[in-house]
């Protein structure tokens, strides 16, 4: 006779099952907060209909740099890592304690960088990022990049720093493709523009804005803070589970070990097997916070500093509508200005279109009041540094013309990462009047003045005391 299972038997089992079913689904690579892919960056929002009468008359890209190698800062860092797990090892050793519970890789670790001595580059996998991207604009927007290639009709800018220009060529390599007679791509060449470090004010404004750099010195030390409740926790679980005396310095460089081998190597089952899922999601959560407070909605110097970008931005849809409004012959106008830079432009340029916001949080925004830090797991947020910036991840407004028996003749699509995404500003639509958007969205930002906000002769903003009863 076959044994019966108790009713409490059947739960517990088919409770295993689903905890098995969770982590099975579990995905690291989608919770390595701005060291996500972009391939993995996800978005579960439906977009506006776009009426068909409407069309595409010009295109804003601000993109961050694709997939890149650590730098050689970091690099050291896995070096000292590698370092200190050896010492640990040996000393569990030494102390005859077991080693059986110790994983095979960590007991002879060594950093896949280890001698490298360049880094920061954009490596393959963002190099194709970016080709792929240029790729699927160019065939959403035919009619938009069906013009000859001219520089005043397709503008292309990116930083000095070697992975943004090297991000915006292979992007230009996938939009002209096939454009030109170089090579069996057939490619043509064309110009990548770049404003010295020293004054670059619409995509480097961190690196010129003397009171964020003031700002962000003083708030590191209070966000390294934050952080080491969780880096403790998890450290002494790490112990625990292992017989290793980890330090807090020994999780903080596995869980960058971990982003690294899971991004760049799609390497999933050394550093990243360390941690449950559960500590994953606590260790992203750290992560985003730091986005937040020294990048994004902490403080509105974050993106202030950034008014000069979204001025950019605004003047050069009503040069297109100008262009529109006077019919100028196609090849004489532009149809496309392209920027690549970085997680400090695309953040706080995200932050000035009021993405990631709910509605009144969207107006603490326009009263200037300070936020809740993003909510700690296991509460749901917004707030993910995987959506909100990602490797290559960017912002493109796109301005349509619309038939002129609407009230409305020109409007303004956002589309995050190539989804169209909506604006608390203009109703939650991601499909806004121009007029809207302008007044709406941009005016209130615009009337701050880019000296007065950085230059140290100033006064500092009085510090925003950002609220933590969501933890």
């Amino acid at each position: 006779m076959k044994p019966v299972m108790s009713p409490v038997s059947i739960l517990l089992f088919f409770f295993s099952l689903t905890l098995l079913n969770d982590i099975q689904a579990f995905d690291v690579r989608q919770h390595l907060s701005t060291v996500t892919r972009y391939s993995v960056a996800e978005s579960d929002y439906e977009p506006s209909d776009i009426p068909k009468e409407c069309t595409p008359i010009h295109l804003n890209l601000v993109a961050r740099h694709g997939t890149r190698s650590p730098t050689k800062k970091r690099m050291r860092e896995l070096d000292s890592l590698a370092d200190h797990l050896e010492v640990l090892v040996k000393e569990a050793g030494e102390h005859h304690s077991s080693l059986q519970k110790v994983p095979a890789w960590l007991r002879q670790w060594k950093s896949p960088w280890k001698g490298k001595l360049k880094g920061g580059e954009l490596i393959r996998k963002g190099e194709d990022e970016l080709y792929d991207i240029g790729i699927r604009i160019r065939e959403k927007f035919p009619d938009l990049f069906n013009d000859d290639y001219h520089p005043d009709v397709y503008n292309i800018r990116a930083t000095q720093v070697p992975r943004a220009s090297a991000s915006a060529v292979a992007f230009g390599m996938g939009l002209f493709s096939e454009k030109g007679s170089l090579g069996p791509g057939r490619h043509r060449a064309f110009a990548v523009i770049s404003e010295n470090r020293a004054s670059d004010i619409k995509l480097r404004f961190h690196d010129c804005c003397e009171n964020y750099k003031d700002f962000r010195k003083k708030q590191e030390p209070g966000v390294d803070k934050l952080k080491e409740p969780v880096l403790d926790e998890i450290t002494s679980s790490l112990a625990r589970q292992y017989g290793l005396n980890f330090t807090r310095q020994d999780t903080s460089s596995l869980w960058f070990l971990c982003k690294q081998e899971a991004s760049l190597l799609d390497i999933t089952d050394q550093a990243c097997g360390l941690f449950s899922p559960s500590e994953v999601a606590l260790l992203e959560w750290t992560d985003d916070l730091e986005v937040f407070i020294l990048k994004g909605y902490g403080n509105s110097l974050n993106y202030r500093m950034g008014v000069p970008l979204l001025e950019d931005v605004v003047q050069s849809m009503k040069a297109a509508i100008k262009a529109k409004e006077e019919n100028h012959a196609p090849g004489s106008y532009e149809k496309a200005r392209l920027r690549f830079a970085h997680a400090e432009t695309v953040v706080p340029f995200s932050c000035l279109l009021g993405l990631f916001l709910e509605k009144s949080e969207f107006q603490q925004i326009k009263r200037e009041k300070p936020l809740q830090l993003p909510p700690k797991p296991p509460q749901n947020r917004i707030w993910r540094g995987s959506n909100v910036v990602p490797f290559a991840g960017n912002n493109m407004l796109v301005l349509y013309s619309c038939p002129a028996k609407s009230s409305n003749k020109y409007f303004v699509q956002v589309l995050h990462n190539e989804r169209p995404t909506p604006m608390p500003g203009c109703g939650g639509t991601d499909f806004c009047p121009f007029d809207v958007f302008k007044e709406s969205i941009a005016a209130p930002h615009l009337k701050h003045n880019y000296d007065a906000v950085c230059k140290k002769e100033q006064p500092m903003p009085k510090p925003e005391t950002t609220t933590a009863s969501s933890y």
